[in-house]
């Protein structure tokens, strides 16, 4: 391996799909991609592991091609969690630090962030991300990075995500199974945002849609961080399923008719007749308007649940920016349009750009969070990847809630 550089990768793990991005990251910080891959995932169920087997072989069986392609072996990598269970919670905290000569120094804000932290999460949660929000000296408050300040009193206001301890905990074994290391694990909308979203979007306000096959994720930004993670347990693997039941045909088709046909703007004028057929078979039937009825009531319910997470974040018509659409629901032909419409707000979608490499085959709304997994850990990990040993292939079981505030302001404040 050449000594200027060093190896990072991204490692999404979804209920129906499991993706790899694996990058080069010079002496310099320039980014480029050199391997990726995708693969039908397994053992996944709404964004948790409902069994260890199954999304460890996934895991490994779509490394293959993706370690082949950058001349790599992953030994680790930055996870993505998932599922309604990760919660996002505000707390405060306030420390005594001295005399009011007192100089603000990192220990002061790990022991406020302790104070911000204890008592506030559930035992049974593992911290993923602690978000200073905002910290204030002796009352005056509206200070982004107290270091160096002087004050006796300091106060912090935070936003916590955390996700459940045994989830954390199996979707960490299974990658243990794969040979994989987890390093870090961050909620899949949250890479996704780091790979989507520019500076002044999140100063201004935004929100990223991780629209996925079994959820739909969501996370809101304004001055520059971030303020609320929601998971609605609901995706595009919803609406082909109502399309076979409906029609009485298989998966396959329904997904065919869904990507094919359907479009978010549900234009009355298309030809009121839709027909598909298979090799060998007589080409089939359905009324455009019964299919459409279908997939419309699913998307009213998914995008009228994200609209009811951001009134509950308070967020409502009040981002600037508008919402960036990510994740392979996103594929859908003009699902912004029918996002607009019921959220009320500008939409587009959001594809990862600037990467060097072989990154134009990845610039696809569906490998925004692994990504964005690759470039949080480009900046997180000093360390080059050649020199963490490759673990043994066996199950380890790691404390629980490692990694998890240590992932931290280090990460979010450079947001």
């Amino acid at each position: 391996m050449d000594n200027e550089k060093r190896f990072v990768t991204g490692l999404d793990v979804g209920t129906e799909n499991v993706r790899a991005v694996i990058a080069t990251v010079s002496k310099d910080g320039q980014i480029a991609v050199v391997g990726y891959n995708e693969g039908k995932s397994a053992g996944m169920r709404k964004g948790v592991p409902a069994n260890l087997a199954g999304p460890a072989g996934a895991i490994d069986k779509m490394l293959g091609e993706a370690e082949r392609m950058g001349g790599y072996d992953v030994r680790s990598a930055y996870v993505s969690i998932n599922g309604s269970q990760i919660l996002s919670t505000k707390t405060e905290g306030m420390i005594a630090v001295g005399t009011v000569e007192h100089e603000i120094v990192e220990e002061d804000l790990d022991r406020v962030e302790d104070v911000a932290v204890s008592g506030r999460i559930p035992a049974n949660r593992d911290v993923l991300a602690v978000v200073p929000l905002e910290y204030a000296l002796d009352g005056q408050g509206g200070i982004k990075d107290p270091i160096g300040m002087s004050g006796a009193r300091l106060e912090m206001r935070a936003n916590v995500i955390s996700a459940l301890t045994p989830n954390c905990e199996n979707l960490k074994k299974a990658t243990a199974t794969a040979d994989v290391q987890a390093e870090r694990m961050i909620p899949s909308v949250v890479a996704a945002a780091k790979a989507v979203l520019t500076e002044r979007q999140k100063e201004n306000g935004v929100a990223v849609i991780d629209l996925g096959s079994a959820t739909t994720s969501v996370a809101v930004y304004e001055e520059g961080d971030l303020q609320y993670v929601g998971v609605v347990p609901a995706g595009s693997n919803n609406i082909t399923n109502d399309l076979a039941i409906v029609l009485a045909i298989d998966p396959d088709m329904a997904e065919e008719i869904k990507t094919r046909f359907v479009t978010g703007d549900f234009d009355s004028e298309k030809s009121p007749v839709i027909k598909i057929g298979r090799e060998g078979r007589a080409d089939r039937a359905f009324e455009r308007k019964e299919v459409e009825e279908v997939v419309k009531a699913r998307l009213d319910e998914i995008f009228g649940e994200v609209r009811k997470k951001l009134k509950l974040a308070k967020y409502d018509q009040r981002l600037p920016e508008g919402v960036v659409l990510v994740g392979g629901g996103a594929k859908m032909r003009d699902i912004d349009l029918f996002a607009k419409k019921v959220l009320e707000a500008s939409v587009k979608i959001g594809v990862p750009l600037g990467l060097g490499g072989v990154s134009e085959s990845i610039e696809k709304p569906e490998y925004a969070a692994a990504v964005g997994l690759a470039l949080i850990a480009a900046e997180d990990n000093p360390m080059p990847m050649a020199a963490i040993k490759k673990p043994k292939k066996s199950v380890k079981k790691s404390k629980s809630g490692a990694g998890g505030i240590g992932f931290l302001k280090k990460i979010f404040s450079k947001f």
